[in-house]
């Protein structure tokens, strides 16, 4: 599922090219800034792909999600890496596109892969995978990305480079990822002397301390829930994961949510909802208003993504001290999820190695880049928040030090999330199309005192095997 602000969905704006060093409009929308080194096939003849790029090749690359001029502090760190970059590869010449809110809306996103108009390297959701290569879109960059081009390759997490892999070839790297855990109002926790440090581990927990936190009073809600826009489908299937459960088969063409498991979570949300009355009246929620009620103290806990919390201080004015996060309750699995780039396919052999130092540099290097935490808190960026969070090994423990070290925020607040991780788990095939059919169950069980649980899954199973069987 993608959130509004970062990953959930890509808002609509007209496209703006900018250069990343002159910030002057491009000419060109959707081209290569050089000739592309085809071979007829799609294919890139190189003699030596594994090899790193040469300092002295001169070449142009555009790059999609330049921050926007309304970001200062993000463009300053986007225009002060390209220098950086430039200091080792002088001849190769960054040319950021920009988009205002997010990077691209769906419609424009599928649009500009039918055209063949993506930039060089483009962003895409873990999710896109399928769809671009649907459309021959993404360059196989297996051969190119190994610990000569990438030299802490061995430290991201192989989930995170799971999800950007198809029958073992890899078509991008990432720069960020998320696991779902549970996010809690710790103000709320006290008042109903609840340990803050330590949340609800299993459902159990959770309807139990929803029940507290309800017992407030003043319109305080334990334990709020999605159900519309698509937001209770990704939740329902986040609860199915937790539990170990399954919303589509192995085989990927029949859902798995009408069984013993999708029972256990929609009759737990149906009891916390009408027996506890500690979910709160109004229903029919999506991404945003739960986090406005627990921003402002009136609800205890939801599931939710470590960025949830940057977006409310930021955006919502809340206080980082108020907020705290364990795993997801349950804990077999959580829902994953994240972002990369990816290389337009067909574009030069010179051009992808171009890309993949740019990406290693921006991305994927610890103290650099997205990982410079000193510099992101003097440009008065929030620092501390677990995301992301795909490192290993040395690069775990050395980011993990300069994170707590440069933090904005008390980080021992999500001490429960860190070190008790869940195995993540990818969104299924067909997410949106299934998410909106199991917005109908949330709907159901939260606004229906009398719900047919058993009619709702079922209802849901026929209509997703119709959504699958349409692949």
């Amino acid at each position: 599922m993608r959130r509004a602000r970062f990953r959930r969905t890509r808002r609509a704006g007209a496209v703006t090219l900018v250069s990343a060093l002159t910030l002057t409009a491009l000419a060109a929308c959707g081209t290569s800034s050089s000739d592309d080194g085809d071979d007829g096939d799609g294919n890139n003849a190189d003699a030596n792909p594994a090899a790193p790029l040469d300092p002295g090749t001169k070449v142009t690359i555009t790059i999609d999600c330049m921050p926007p001029a309304a970001k200062k502090a993000e463009l300053k760190e986007w225009n002060d890496d390209v220098r950086e970059f430039n200091k080792k590869y002088p001849n190769v010449t960054v040319e950021g596109r920009s988009t205002p809110g997010q990077c691209l809306e769906p419609p424009r996103f599928t649009a500009m892969l039918k055209a063949k108009s993506q930039p060089d390297v483009f962003y895409t959701y873990f999710t896109d995978l399928d769809q671009v290569l649907d459309n021959d879109g993404a360059q196989d960059i297996s051969a190119y990305v190994n610990d000569r081009t990438v030299p802490l390759l061995k430290d991201i997490d192989p989930d995170v480079l799971g999800s950007l892999k198809k029958d073992g070839k890899l078509y991008g790297l990432p720069t960020s990822n998320y696991r779902m855990g549970l996010l809690i109002n710790r103000t709320l926790f006290q008042k109903a002397g609840l340990d803050p440090d330590n949340p609800p581990a299993t459902w159990e927990d959770v309807r139990a301390a929803a029940k507290r936190i309800a017992g407030l009073g003043g319109g305080v809600a334990g334990f709020g829930e999605y159900s519309a826009g698509n937001t209770g489908g990704w939740h329902f299937t986040a609860q199915m994961y937790s539990l170990g459960g399954e919303v589509v088969d192995a085989s990927g063409a029949k859902a798995a949510f009408n069984d013993a498991t999708g029972r256990q979570v929609a009759r737990n949300l149906h009891a916390m909802r009408w027996d506890d009355d500690a979910m709160g009246k109004t229903q029919l929620l999506k991404w945003g208003d739960l986090q406005k009620q627990i921003a402002t103290d009136k609800l205890g806990m939801f599931l939710a993504a470590p960025d949830d919390i940057a977006y409310m201080v930021q955006q919502l004015g809340a206080k980082y001290e108020n907020f705290g996060m364990g795993p997801i309750p349950g804990g077999k699995n959580t829902l994953s999820g994240g972002n990369n780039y990816m290389i337009k396919k067909g574009i030069s052999s010179d051009k992808i190695k171009a890309a993949i130092a740019w990406l290693d540099f921006k991305n994927l290097s610890v103290g650099k880049g997205q990982f410079d935490w000193e510099r992101t808190k003097a440009d008065g960026l929030p620092v501390g928040v677990p995301q992301p969070n795909f490192w290993l090994n040395d690069s775990k423990s050395k980011d993990d030090a300069a994170r707590t070290r440069y933090a904005t925020m008390p980080v021992r607040n999500f001490k429960a999330f860190m070190d008790n991780p869940v195995p993540g788990k990818a969104e299924p095939p067909k997410a949106q199309e299934i998410y909106k059919v199991l917005d109908n169950v949330m709907s159901g069980i939260l606004t229906d005192k009398d719900a047919d649980i058993d009619k709702l899954l079922s209802t849901a199973e026929t209509q997703v095997n119709q959504v699958l069987a349409n692949q």
